[in-house]
């Protein structure tokens, strides 16, 4: 048994902040909350006295690209290093990501199965895992590797990363089904290209038809798989939502529609604006990078303030991966920035991220019965969220009642 008494709880399912509170961890699940100030407690138990910071939920990024290292070419493909150090830079991200509050990623391609089974089997530490493995695109879309040359072949083919360009519609269902074979606990796909997608191909570009995205969403559902759904603006945009994805990711140009939000609201269709890659991409060496990041930076903030207003679910998520690891709770902050507020923010990275991922029974808000994902930082977030992005203020992080960093002596001298 743990006890973490004293601190401040913001329990991330949006109530206001508890001062004084108590959270006893058994075993793997949370016991009890309370804010008595008991000296009863069991001889076994372990005191944590955690008076002066605040606890909440383990965060969650439901948008991050674990095995991705930077934006070139190289890197990108992965044939700029061997795999096996390849994969050692992986697991050392999964192993900061944790220590830095985060208990729980939903990776949106490039992360194989293999991870989140080491995770389980304790070979190496890091968050929960919920993985998409790749993206699913027609020909043409940005899950199409080809370079500017034209040729594919330099790609190794990862057999772990099921090839996932869709060729027709007849090939749609085949595609999600191997995916899902593979490993896949999520289905990605994209019906629009991107910031950084090849010249040519931008946020308001369209990928995939309705008949095909149907197709998509309804084996996906079929499979017990949710559907996350890179989509900017544009044809491609509605495309999504009227196919019934379970959550848009980006949805930069959704205040050109508004008509879209309300579908999505009453849709139950999650919004992860991630704001932060965009922020990376405003500062891109290449000019049409640049210019379309800052193209949709108004429209953005103004997608965000929309969505919130029709009663659209905010997920917190980073699209991280070019511009490194960890810098999840970079997303906290853009979003105050964007209009909601410090617990708006954090409940976007806690309670309403774990209902994107479809774990709201076991994680995201700090309840009885819940698994012990616990992040305890020193200060008070909603005062100043950056601290979020200082893992030396992250003072004690626990995932599922087992202690994975802890630097209260740190914090507290």
């Amino acid at each position: 048994m743990k006890v973490l008494r004293g601190g401040t709880l913001i329990d991330g399912t949006g109530a206001g902040p508890v001062v004084g509170a108590t959270v006893v961890v058994r075993d793997q699940r949370i016991e009890a909350v309370t804010t008595r100030s008991a000296s009863d407690w069991p001889s076994e138990a372990e005191i944590i006295d955690v008076s002066g910071m605040t606890i909440l939920p383990g965060l969650i990024d439901c948008h991050d690209h674990l095995a991705m290292h930077g934006y070139d070419l190289a890197r990108r493909w992965g044939i700029d290093e061997p795999q096996s150090t390849r994969a050692l830079r992986t697991a050392k991200v999964l192993q900061d990501t944790l220590a830095a509050g985060y208990t729980a990623v939903r990776d949106g391609a490039g992360l194989d199965t293999g991870f989140k089974r080491a995770i389980d089997e304790g070979l190496i530490t890091g968050p929960r895992l919920v993985v998409s493995l790749c993206i699913v695109s027609p020909i043409g879309g940005i899950g199409d590797q080809v370079s500017p040359s034209g040729f594919s072949c330099c790609v190794p083919n990862d057999p772990l990363l099921p090839d996932s360009v869709v060729s027709s519609l007849a090939d749609v269902r085949p595609v999600v089904r191997r995916i899902v074979r593979a490993g896949a606990d999520v289905i990605k796909c994209a019906t629009t290209g991107g910031a950084s997608s090849r010249p040519g191909h931008g946020p308001r570009d369209g990928a995939f038809n309705l008949d095909e995205m149907q197709a998509l969403t309804d084996e996906a559902h079929a499979l017990d798989r949710r559907v996350m759904c890179h989509a900017l603006g544009g044809r491609g945009l509605r495309t999504a939502i009227e196919a019934g994805v379970d959550s848009i990711e980006h949805g930069c140009y959704l205040n050109e529609e508004p008509e879209l939000l309300d579908m999505m609201a009453e849709r139950g269709i999650f919004f992860v604006p991630t704001f932060a890659v965009y922020e990376y991409h405003r500062k891109s060496a290449l000019p049409h990078i640049r210019e379309r990041a800052h193209h949709l930076r108004e429209p953005h903030v103004e997608s965000l303030r929309r969505a919130f207003a029709a009663g659209v679910k905010i997920a917190a998520g980073t699209d991280a991966g070019g511009h490194g690891h960890p810098s999840n709770a970079m997303e906290i902050e853009c979003l105050v920035k964007a209009g909601l507020t410090p617990l708006q923010a954090v409940r976007a990275a806690t309670g309403w991220a774990a209902e994107c991922l479809g774990l709201e029974r076991d994680i995201g808000t700090v309840e009885k019965g819940k698994l012990a994902d616990l992040a305890v930082v020193a200060g008070d977030p909603l005062d100043d969220v950056k601290m979020l992005q200082n893992p030396e203020r992250i003072a004690l992080v626990l995932k599922g009642g087992e202690i994975a960093a802890n630097r209260l002596a740190k914090t507290s001298r």
